[in-house]
């Protein structure tokens, strides 16, 4: 059974560190370089403990941690969106069992409200997902530029 946590103070470094192994794997769609300590940069990590605008998830199935959500109401095309699925993912070892579906269809009924969600043209698996998962809302596809795209939607409230 899928369950959200919300990430505390005392479990930042444990965010961090399944960040940056995400991050390591965004590296198949974005060029982006480490640092001189082996890290990758997220500008606004941080904030998820500073900013209550933000919030991070871990996300279990029963007892086991899955994944992270990090949502964020920052618009990525000048809009005034409620919420931004700003990283989501499921690691490679639980993928393809539904979990990405089933969580984020849970977390967007808990935040009803104007989404924006985010997701690389190249990730197929992403696009898919989100395809999915967003199609009872009729989103609006706005294209970045030939990698990105941004879903933009409205979850009804109850």
């Amino acid at each position: 059974m899928i369950r959200l946590q919300t990430v505390q103070e005392n479990n930042k470094n444990l965010l961090w560190n399944i960040n940056q192994k995400y991050l390591y794997e965004m590296t198949n769609y974005y060029d982006d370089p480490m640092d001189e300590n082996g890290n990758f940069h997220y500008g606004h990590f941080d904030e998820y403990f500073s900013d209550p605008k933000r919030t991070a998830y871990f996300i279990y199935n029963d007892d086991t941690l899955i994944g992270f959500a990090m949502l964020c109401p920052y618009s990525n095309i000048d809009r005034d969106p409620d919420h931004t699925m700003a990283e989501f993912t499921i690691f490679p070892t639980y993928r393809r069992k539904h979990f990405a579906a089933e969580t984020a269809g849970t977390i967007l009924k808990d935040h009803p409200g104007k989404w924006e969600i985010k997701y690389n043209e190249k990730k197929c698996a992403a696009k898919k997902l989100w395809y999915a998962v967003t199609s009872e809302y009729a989103p609006e596809k706005v294209h970045l530029n030939e990698e990105e795209t941004v879903l933009v939607f409205e979850v009804p409230g109850l």
